[in-house]
């Protein structure tokens, strides 16, 4: 066992030595302040002007305990007897309850008896107790006697973390695991392949570093792997970790907050303390903007708070490990553009490797890869579900394969196919079906214009996606139905006109309950919202306005948090960008109602068909729109 190993050992015998003569002599104490010495004549006072309450008398040391009556302090008096025959008739006429305890001896009686029990048996307990645990620990270990194993987390045990967690105030909680025990590989991560390249270095340096020491080449220090939430980031890093075949330390930047100033940065020089210890190894810290963010003194009275403490140790620390040792330190986040400079330079994290999310052939590969855990046909096609499935992470789509295996097993199918791929898409989108859901049939052929108004605007206008999907039954995440368009290809670019069509698209739903209802209903608020957010970027971002041409009015913040944005101009500006904005979506809406109009008879018979059937394919949609229209064009009423 190491020195400091002993030492803290020696420490925690220490504090419990104090805490068990701590407790001998304070509670005693405490039971003696709220006993009273008293005289005997005081006592026959009392009772004679009756305000005892109660008397007990020890037949052993002749001692008699009472209380009062109307006692607040509820304290207890203690006086000898003095050999009065009369007390028992004084007490009678006083209208005292009393009593008499005659106890046997005990051996608790002997002090040294008691000192053995109430000091050193505690002691001897909580000895056995702390061998025992490290013994298991070592054990587990491997019976390395040398191994210091992090106290905290899920195997918190030796130190003073098991007792109490005083000694995890200074104590890094990183979870420790060793050589392949990540149990994940580079083949286990789908769908990020420029990401695995950036780390196939580390890995080789990792696994061969006088490769690199022999030409003069260091590795560098820190990678920073940055994306959307769910893309594969911390999988990314315990991947490198299992290919490696090293130690990996990993910590959420959560768990370095501490109440305390100056224990967050104990528990960062702990954690480099280890890392130097077991190197070659991967620290891996996810979610390090909790500590990382820009210095910027706000809040902390021109002094360092104990977030500061904590972002300039880890500065200090970063500087003071040397890349050729084999420790190499990742990070996580998904809020790039709020890290301390001093913590992003090159020095620190030389590397920042985009986790973005998939593409069409990540997509594919990654539902593939899910997919081998499940049960499933053959005949599923992947390519298709990808495409569905536009905009989602490497999460989503586990998700996907997941949900599609329950819905199997739902309908009595042992094994997943197509059908249930496609609904799980549309239940993480919109979530489940509600079959219960009672809707009038007003509202009803209400929906079902509204939804042929979109797919029939999307079918008949340029540079628009297929109609994929349309139903009119209800979900739990508030849609009463929805028109789903699939792209054929990946798209990267968006031109002029395929953003313009989407807004027509958008506008299409409302435009189909002007025309056959003549009024104006809610279902169209997410279409309005979608509308108006595509209109603005169109003019603020995306440079496709005449009046403003390529100025950026508008600056995207947390763009892998949902991207919100805010306007960098003027306010008579930003009112000019309003009204554009307005006049776009209304130019929009009008080329919609066109569209509509000029293929009434097709509105009718679609919506009629989608009323009935409640939910349609893209299929059935398209034969529909380009048979020969039916007599009858009589719309709702």
């Amino acid at each position: 066992m190491k020195k400091n190993q002993k030492n803290r050992f020696v420490r925690l015998y220490t504090i419990l030595l104090i805490l068990i003569l701590a407790l001998n002599i304070f509670i005693p104490m405490f039971h003696s302040n709220r006993m009273e010495n008293t005289s005997y004549s005081n006592f026959l006072t009392q009772v004679e002007k009756k305000k005892v309450k109660e008397v007990q008398v020890d037949g052993n040391d002749d001692i008699i305990y009472y209380t009062l009556k109307n006692d607040d302090k509820k304290k207890t008096y203690q006086t000898g007897e003095m050999n009065d025959s009369q007390l028992v008739d004084r007490l009678k006429k006083a209208d005292v309850t009393f009593t008499q305890t005659i106890h046997q001896s005990s051996i608790l009686d002997n002090p040294f008896i008691y000192f053995l029990i109430s000091f050193l048996l505690p002691l001897f307990f909580i000895s056995w107790l702390m061998r025992r645990t490290m013994k298991k620990f070592q054990d587990k270990m491997g019976g390395d006697s040398t191994f210091t194993f992090t106290p905290g987390g899920n195997d918190a045990g030796n130190g003073f973390g098991g007792f109490g967690g005083f000694g995890n105030l200074g104590k890094s909680n990183a979870k420790v695991y060793e050589g392949k025990k990540t149990g994940i590989t580079f083949k286990d991560v789908a769908g990020q392949q420029e990401a695995k390249d950036n780390l196939v270095e580390i890995v080789d340096f990792l696994n061969n570093p006088k490769k690199y020491t022999e030409i003069g080449a260091t590795m560098p220090k820190g990678a920073l792997l940055v994306g959307p939430p769910g893309t594969g980031k911390t999988l990314l890093a315990k991947a490198v970790a299992g290919e490696a075949g090293v130690p990996f330390f990993s910590i959420s930047g959560s768990e370095f907050v501490e109440m305390f100033v100056g224990r967050g940065a104990a528990k960062v020089r702990d954690l480099f303390k280890q890392a130097r210890e077991k190197a070659p190894c991967i620290v891996f810290i996810d979610e390090i903007d909790t500590i990382g963010k820009r210095r910027d003194g706000a809040g902390s009275m021109g002094g360092n708070d104990e977030r500061e403490q904590t972002l300039n140790q880890l500065l200090a620390e970063m500087d003071g490990f040397d890349g050729s040792k084999g420790v190499v330190l990742l990070a996580a986040t998904n809020r790039p553009e709020i890290l301390d400079p001093a913590l992003t330079r090159p020095g620190r994290f030389d590397r920042r490797i985009p986790v973005e999310l998939p593409d069409l052939a990540g997509r594919e590969a990654i539902l593939k890869l899910h997919a081998k855990k499940i049960k499933h046909s053959p005949d599923i096609d992947f390519n298709v579900v990808a495409r569905a499935a536009a905009g989602s992470s490497g999460a989503d789509l586990a998700n996907i394969i997941n949900e599609g295996a329950l819905l199997a097993i739902r309908d009595g199918r042992k094994q997943v196919v197509q059908k249930d791929l496609e609904e799980a898409i549309e239940i993480v989108i919109a979530g489940e079906q509600k079959k219960g859901a009672v809707i009038s049939p007003k509202e009803k052929l209400i929906v079902a214009y509204h939804e042929i108004g979109h797919a029939l605007v999307a079918a008949k206008s340029k540079n628009t996606a297929p109609v994929h999907k349309i139903t009119i039954i209800p979900r739990t995440k508030g849609a009463l139905g929805y028109t789903m368009q699939v792209e054929e290809d990946e798209q990267n670019l968006l031109s002029r006109d395929e953003l313009y069509a989407k807004i027509v698209t958008y506008t299409a739903g409302r435009a189909a309950e002007e025309i056959i209802f003549n009024s104006y209903t809610s279902g169209a608020s997410n279409d309005i919202e979608q509308a108006t957010k595509l209109a603005r970027a169109m003019i603020t971002r995306f440079g496709m306005s005449p009046t403003f041409g390529m100025t950026a009015l508008e600056t995207v913040n947390n763009q892998y948090l949902g991207g919100d944005t805010s306007l960098a101009c003027s306010p008579e500006t930003a009112a000019r960008v309003d009204q554009e904005v307005i006049t776009l979506i209304q130019q929009a809406h009008d080329e919609a109602v066109q569209i509509l109009k000029d293929n009434l008879a097709k509105l009718h018979e679609l919506a009629k068909y989608l009323y009935e059937k409640e939910t349609i394919t893209g299929e059935q949609f398209m034969y529909i729109l380009h048979k020969p229209a039916e007599i009858s064009t009589s719309g709702a009423q």
